[in-house]
């Protein structure tokens, strides 16, 4: 099993949160265009959407530390080696 650099990981973590994002953000947008009888129902779906957004926003904000973390350990070494 290879187990890729941290930094990659942190890339594809911020890039998959990215797209979910974008993909919750469109089914607020396309909820609130549609207007229709069942408002309740409408409502429902824009509710459901955003609170998707919520974990989605920490996965975000944890693969940047994993990104900021790594980028200083990496500083650190080359400090270290010069």
């Amino acid at each position: 099993m290879q187990i890729p650099p941290s930094i990659i990981s942190g890339h594809n973590g911020f890039q998959s949160a990215q797209t979910d994002l974008t993909q919750a953000t469109v089914d607020v947008a396309s909820s609130s265009q549609s207007v229709s009888a069942t408002t309740t129902a409408n409502c429902g779906d824009k509710s459901q959407a955003l609170l998707s957004m919520v974990p989605l926003v920490s996965q975000a904000q944890a693969a940047a530390d994993i990104i900021d973390a790594t980028s200083e350990t990496i500083g650190s070494i080359i400090n270290i080696k010069v």
